[in-house]
């Protein structure tokens, strides 16, 4: 029997569609890339925001079509969406045969056997007892990978249906995570991405402290993973440990992804945003005073309820004097069971309007940034070859997988993805850099 697989939304959930994966080959399906040679497909979810919910119901439907036209056996359903919306889904898609929460992402095994055995199944076990890790089926590019070091949140931010999906915070044990890190290592990580609704907060529920900063350090002195990078850190948690071991620790990629949200006082208060105006600027400064090449990413929503335009006039003085590296800039959108749904909201025109100001803003500042980087020589990890631009591509330290920008570059035949590379940058594309390869490790 062979299963198809498509997994939306953001890594976190990659990861668990990968432990699925695994137990699903354990049990002897075989998995295919085509969902149209599938016995049964599984989607795995995201619910996070109203496009993300879209694009899932679009794909519930996209393979509900194969059912009636192919020989498709059975769909299911997994994810966040499975998980806010539950038994919902098979009255509204009865194409639909199983749902699983997020809680129940090891009973993949079960729901399959039933599916194919034609009956309904359901199971929604508690999100806070799931077991975090285990083996995985690597669904990205063999080197590089992320890790999983916590699930959940605590944070309770009024936007935000996650702690309602996800369930409360709770962190992996550091020994758990670096031994998931070796057997990463020998498969041939090259670069890995720690990850999880709030990575800064890792080890206060086990350690009783914010242990992100000793967890870096132990992964680096029991591995040789090249790059190690952190993603979803909170402006609050940013300790001064923390910002040592990014600038002492060669291997400690010098980025960090740092949502922050808005810069309004009055805006990050209704959003319960911990930690206000002044904390964001000062941990901003810290950050580049003591790391000189730092390299910050972070995320703004507009349209928030109540944002005035003098708040969105602020937001939009503070991009432009900060002259982030990275800026992801997402439109509010309205949650049913969050307490921000209840709020007065604002015109849908006028938050695409400030989306296209501030994204407009941005794109100048990177252009600007990125001229910056004209004949100079950066580490590259190459990623692959473009036949159509006749030239290989790849990522620096200063880009995060799949949501950052990629350097361009030629150079001889036959440079193999995982492969470092040093670049002379010669070109600015927009948010990608053009270069010649001047040395190969």
């Amino acid at each position: 029997m062979k299963i198809g697989f498509v997994s939306l939304g953001c890594p976190k959930n990659q990861l668990d569609a990968e432990v699925m994966l695994h137990e699903l080959v354990m049990a002897g399906y075989e998995l295919t890339a085509d969902e149209t040679e599938a016995d049964v497909v599984i989607i795995n979810t995201c619910g996070f925001i109203e496009s993300a919910k879209k694009e899932a119901i679009d794909n519930i439907l996209d393979i509900a079509w194969l059912k009636e036209n192919r020989d498709l056996k059975g769909l299911i359903v997994t994810g966040c969406l499975a998980e806010r919306y539950r038994n919902s889904i098979l009255e509204e898609f009865p194409e639909v045969d199983a749902v699983l929460g997020v809680g129940s992402i090891h009973n993949i095994v079960e729901a399959v056997g039933k599916v194919l055995e034609g009956e309904k199944y359901t199971s929604f076990e508690d999100k806070n007892c799931v077991r975090l890790g285990g083996d995985r089926v690597l669904t990205t590019p063999e080197y590089a990978a992320y890790l999983k070091i916590a699930e959940g949140c605590d944070n309770r931010c009024t936007y935000c249906a996650i702690p309602s999906i996800r369930g409360k915070f709770r962190s992996r044990p550091m020994e758990d995570i670096i031994a998931e890190a070796k057997d990463l290592e020998a498969l041939g990580v090259k670069e890995l991405t720690l990850i999880a609704q709030d990575t800064t907060k890792y080890g206060q529920d086990i350690y009783g402290g914010y242990k992100l900063a000793e967890l870096l350090h132990k992964l680096t002195e029991e591995t040789q993973i090249p790059w190690f990078r952190i993603l979803y850190c909170y402006p609050d948690k940013i300790t001064d440990e923390l910002i040592a071991e990014m600038r002492d620790n060669d291997r400690v990629c010098k980025y960090i992804d740092l949502p922050m949200q808005h810069i309004a006082d009055g805006v990050l208060k209704k959003m319960n945003r911990h930690g206000g105006s002044a904390l964001i600027r000062e941990v901003v400064a810290k950050l580049r005073k003591e790391i000189p090449d730092v390299v910050v990413r972070t995320t703004f929503i507009v349209g928030f309820p109540g944002e005035t335009d003098e708040d969105f006039t602020e937001l939009c003085e503070f991009v432009n004097e900060q002259r982030f590296e990275h800026v992801g800039v997402f439109t509010y959108s309205r949650e049913e069971g969050t307490p921000a749904y209840k709020m007065e909201q604002i015109d849908e025109q006028i938050k695409l309007d400030r989306y296209d100001i501030l994204m407009r803003d941005q794109l100048i500042i990177n252009e600007e940034n990125n001229e910056k980087k004209l004949h100079k020589v950066i580490k590259v990890l190459c990623e692959g070859y473009d036949p159509i631009s006749e030239a290989y591509y790849g990522r620096s330290e200063a880009d995060a997988p799949d949501i950052d920008g990629k350097i361009y570059f030629t150079g001889k035949k036959g440079i193999l993805p995982g492969t470092f590379v040093d670049v002379e940058i010669n070109e600015v594309i927009e948010y990608d850099l053009c270069g010649v390869a001047t040395k190969i490790y």
